[in-house]
């Protein structure tokens, strides 16, 4: 999916062509979070460059692994997320190179670590310049409320010769704390007053008492010389394989600086499964980095805003949020839209998709990659990806639709997933006995399974080992029409609002896991090339000069 995806972003020229795109695939095995992500990607440029990689600007970007909290990314990935502006529109990939655009020329030969799902905007004086030269690490610093600390890393600054004015100041690190509670941060002194340590962003929506609130500054990317790398390198090798997940930021961050201590190796708590390996090889890379130095680049003037769940994407693209100020996203973006009935809510967003005169979207809804009919009335915060709308239909508020082309025996078919906004398809049961917990809309998924005539068993869920959760559940039938599978899961979702009986008998279920497993990315590539084709074909029309 990514090297197909970037295949046709550089044929169009919309990517820079001087540079060179490598797509690397975890190895097999257990899964080895973005921290050994980042060792195999140093291994994987050793074998495909020799001793020549340590002469490379490297921009690592993580792919941020299944998505499930933003299932309309998890088939052709976050970095791929399109975003409501560009003509034609941009997608994730393009921001990021764009955001990071000054910072190859003042940066020595490293690597640069980021996600796939965040945005760094920030504002700095006409003489003042963002560099990557100094030997270790140094990290970007985002003054945040004290919450936000308590889900990101959070730097202990050296008091001494920090300000907190001016756009921009570079700073050693005392050290560095990994999700902390807001104690520790104090306990630590990680906390200022932001009247007095920072110039926040606009203050076009904050009060005074916000401007004196307190503060800590978290982290977003950061950069390692490739003396560090070289070091992380022959470390993975001496390892031999990894079997346990490495946190990017937290393994690695939390052993720099004077105060860095090894509590932290033994703290598992952020670990999604604790291998017997772990701790370990925490202390190893503990020992490895201990006194290599932490700097800081504190950018007062900016703001990290992340875009990895349906809440934060409804939120930053319908909302009247800084995102959307800063960035000037639009409410309809590189779309077909005729808007003379006033059909469409201003706070609604529409990318690259053909919306027929007559269908309604409301407000608080994004609809991207779509064909919606004349018929069709979106109800409010609701999210459509991929999809193909073409009966007499009301979709619900809160619904989140989105569709995949699956190839199975060398067949394409059609698979659209549909839950509420607001499920949590990363929980999970361990007994079919507790699946009755199960959210689906609302509705416990025993009721729902029942609704829809799907027995309880062994063979209900894809995962092997025990994970049974909405993820994993085979409820989404197989359809050999796009509309057509939009329409059957549309009429199960149905069937669960009404508590009517709708029976699945003759389809073919499948999981999410399993739509993922069987994914066709150049039928769903195609299906946005055609709606691509037919926006640029319309405004032709419209405009013949162009």
């Amino acid at each position: 999916a990514y090297r197909q995806q970037l295949a046709e972003k550089l044929s169009r020229k919309e990517l820079p062509l001087g540079v060179r795109y490598h797509v690397f695939v975890d190895p097999p095995g257990p899964k080895i979070g973005n921290g050994g992500s980042t060792l195999h990607v140093l291994q994987c440029l050793e074998d495909l460059y020799g001793d020549k990689w340590t002469s490379f600007i490297v921009l690592l970007i993580h792919s941020g692994g299944y998505s499930q909290r933003l299932p309309n990314a998890s088939a052709l990935g976050k970095i791929f997320t399109a975003l409501p502006f560009g003509d034609p529109v941009y997608q994730m990939l393009e921001l990021k190179l764009a955001m990071y655009i000054d910072f190859p020329s003042h940066m020595k030969p490293g690597i640069l670590v980021t996600c796939s799902d965040d945005i760094e905007l920030y504002s700095t004086g006409v003489t003042e310049t963002i560099t990557f030269d100094k030997p270790g690490f140094t990290a970007l610093a985002h003054p945040s409320d004290l919450t936000v600390g308590t889900t990101h890393g959070v730097f202990v600054l050296d008091p001494s010769g920090f300000s907190g004015k001016g756009g921009l100041e570079y700073m050693s690190c005392h050290h560095f704390l990994h999700k902390p509670d807001i104690e520790t941060m104090r306990q630590c002194g990680a906390v200022c007053v932001r009247g007095n340590c920072s110039q926040l962003s606009s203050s076009r929506d904050r009060s005074d008492s916000e401007m004196d609130s307190e503060c800590v500054y978290t982290d977003s990317i950061f950069y390692m010389d490739h003396s560090i790398a070289k070091q992380l390198l022959t470390f993975y090798k001496q390892i031999g394989t990894l079997c346990c997940e490495i946190d990017a930021y937290g393994d690695f961050l939390q052993a720099l600086g004077p105060g860095a201590t090894q509590d932290y190796t033994k703290n598992t708590s952020n670990v999604t499964k604790e291998e017997s390996q772990l701790v370990e090889v925490r202390q190893k890379l503990c020992s490895l980095l201990k006194g290599t130095t932490l700097n800081v680049t504190v950018l007062n003037n900016s703001k990290f805003y992340h875009i990895g769940t349906t809440q934060e994407y409804l939120f930053h693209f319908t909302s009247n949020s800084n995102l959307k100020f800063e960035l000037e996203l639009l409410s309809v973006a590189f779309s077909i839209f005729s808007d003379k009935a006033g059909t469409l809510d201003q706070s609604a967003s529409i990318i690259q998709s053909i919306l027929e005169p007559g269908c309604f979207v409301g407000p608080g809804s994004v609809i991207e990659y779509s064909r919606i009919g004349p018929e069709v009335s979106v109800g409010k915060n609701s999210i459509i990806s991929g999809s193909y709308v073409n009966l007499k239909v009301d979709i619900p508020s809160n619904c989140f639709l989105s569709s995949l082309s699956i190839k199975i025996n060398n067949q394409v078919k059609y698979v659209s997933m549909v839950f509420s906004v607001e499920d949590d398809l990363k929980k999970s049961v361990k007994l079919l006995s507790d699946i009755h917990s199960l959210q689906f809309f609302g509705v416990s998924l025993l009721e729902c399974l029942d609704l829809w005539g799907v027995k309880v068993s062994d063979q209900l869920f894809s995962s092997e080992n025990t994970r049974l959760g909405l993820w994993t559940a085979r409820i989404f039938p197989v359809c050999s029409t796009l509309s057509e599978s939009v329409r059957i899961s549309l009429t199960m979702l149905n069937s669960v609002r009404h508590m009517s009986a709708f029976k699945l008998n003759g389809f073919k279920l499948l999981s999410v896991e399993e739509m993922l497993t069987y994914k066709d990315v150049e039928d769903m590539l195609k299906f946005r090339k055609q709606i691509y084709d037919e926006i640029l074909l319309q405004r032709r029309k419209e405009k013949p000069d162009l």
